[in-house]
């Protein structure tokens, strides 16, 4: 049976087991409730149960609470209590299969994508760019891409931006206006960048999202959880990662329509960081996608405290609902708990509002959608206990587990192949002899403009202009074919989306 045992209705005499039927999975839930509330046993009960099924999943752990589904549960006294109320008598304890993920490379095997894979505009909200600066910041995109040169991290990102400091005045009359003030702005942004350790998220091995959808040998589906306590201090850099990964999930899976199980899950906590500051060109985006992933076999769950976090527009996207409990101890949050009350399937039987701030720990109001689609009237329901460990795991497990990693051998060791930092320092070198040779003797027949030849300056204006020297032009297009054959560089949806003018 492709469906995920999520709860059974209160009170318990007469109890219905509410299941998560996998088939209509891909059309997305939210989980949502107050801080020690239960959502992070929610959202693992989703997980393991997905992972049954052969679904691999993608979940942020920000507290470092959910590394527990790499461990069997123990079976204490509390609970033991918990499954005598549940009155379940057949529980046993499992593991999920584990690939630990981290940024930074301390908990998990790094994650790197390059800066060309990132795209002008996710880059832009990254460095938050105004307007202006964002146009430079595509204008640099273009120049790499039109002379083949790669930009895999900050220092070829940082060399490009010299290079068109250098060269304004021909970039402005060919490609469009840039000025050494928004260069200098971006500049400053990327230092802070650089200085807060975004630096490491860029680079290669380039993250490969098809070693997120893998499954072990018994068919369980990979659980891949990336290590986020220390990355939710960067909010910026925490939605961006999500939002790049969901764009790539999105440009690169094809056309599935309806599957009975989905293709993958993709569990976004703290999903209020994604729409904080966010221009309403974005959010629309974001919405497009979240909208369109569901034909591509992935199902997209947001977890947050208020549903009010997420946009009406693409919380009415969410079909399958888990609300924790709501606190109504402020104006906004007796919104809140209105809001969350309007967008449950009726039941006559429940004050969908009144229950809200009543719910215990472990309590929540679940509807899920059933056959044809319909969502089922509102439940209160008792949350099942993960057949997992709840909690922290140590240090020893967490390395025997990273070292059994099918991928470790592929992302823990970085390369730094040739790309702009590398070509932009050879060509800036025969400028630079060239100023250091010395004068001829007097009465030499040579001349220093007979030996110098082009200077780098007008070889470039030379590409720039689409003038001079024809080998520029072969040299300009080799260099994109070398780039092609080596790995085309990819744009995020978004980034293509919003990177174009």
């Amino acid at each position: 049976m492709n469906d995920i045992l999520l709860g059974k209705s209160l009170p318990l005499s007469g109890t219905s087991e509410i299941f998560l039927q996998a088939r209509y999975a891909n059309r997305h839930g939210l989980i949502a409730g107050a801080t020690g509330t239960g959502k992070s046993v929610s959202l693992t009960v989703m997980a393991e149960g997905f992972s049954r099924l052969g679904v691999p999943v993608f979940l942020a752990d920000v507290k470092g609470d959910l590394a527990g589904l790499s461990q069997a549960g123990v079976v204490g006294d509390r609970l033991k209590a918990r499954l005598a109320t549940l009155g379940i008598s057949n529980y046993t304890p499992a593991a999920s299969p584990v690939v630990f993920w981290d940024i930074y490379g301390k908990l998990g095997h790094p994650v790197r994508t390059t800066v060309s894979e990132m795209g002008p505009a996710l880059f832009a909200r990254l460095l938050e760019l105004n307007d202006v600066q964002s146009g430079v910041l595509e204008i640099v995109f273009k120049i790499a891409d039109d002379h083949g040169w790669l930009l895999l991290d900050l220092k070829d990102l940082r060399a490009l931006l010299s290079f068109v400091v250098d060269n304004a005045a021909d970039i402005s009359k060919t490609i469009g206006l840039v000025s050494a003030v928004s260069v200098g702005a971006i500049q400053r942004a990327l230092l802070s960048l650089e200085q807060a350790g975004g630096d490491v998220f860029f680079g290669e091995h380039a993250l490969d999202l098809a070693d997120f959808m893998r499954q072990d040998m018994s068919g369980r589906g990979i659980v891949n959880i990336l290590a986020a306590d220390q990355l939710i201090l960067k909010p910026k850099l925490y939605s961006t990662f999500l939002l790049w990964m969901l764009s790539e999930l999105f440009e690169k899976l094809p056309e599935m329509g309806d599957l009975d199980i989905p293709k993958m899950v993709f569990f976004f906590d703290e999903a209020h960081l994604l729409f904080d500051d966010a221009s309403p060109a974005l959010q629309q985006r974001v919405e497009q996608v979240v909208r369109l992933i569901r034909s591509k076999g992935v199902g997209v769950y947001f977890c947050s405290q208020n549903p009010d976090d997420v946009p009406q527009v693409i919380l009415g996207q969410m079909g399958n609902r888990v609300q924790h409990a709501l606190r109504a101890f402020t104006p906004r949050d007796q919104k809140a708990v209105r809001s969350a009350a309007e967008t449950f399937a009726p039941n006559p039987k429940i004050d969908v509002a009144a229950v809200i701030t009543q719910l215990g720990v472990g309590e929540a109001l679940v509807s899920t959608l059933q056959e044809g689609g319909v969502p089922m009237p509102v439940e209160r329901a008792l949350i099942v206990a993960p057949s997992c460990r709840i909690g922290a795991i140590t240090d020893a497990e967490r390395s025997t587990i990273r070292s059994r990693s099918p991928v470790g051998t592929k992302y823990d060791t970085p390369i730094d192949r040739e790309s702009a930092f590398e070509i932009l320092s050879q060509r800036a070198q025969p400028a630079s002899q060239t100023q250091q040779k010395p004068q001829p003797a007097s009465g030499s027949t040579s001349t220093p403009q007979a030996n110098a030849g082009p200077s780098w300056t007008d070889g470039i204006r030379d590409a720039l202009l689409g003038t001079g020297r024809r080998q520029g032009m072969l040299e300009a297009f080799a260099k994109s074919a070398a780039r092609n054959a080596g790995g085309q560089i990819m744009r995020g949806v978004l980034g293509s989306l919003l990177g174009k003018r």
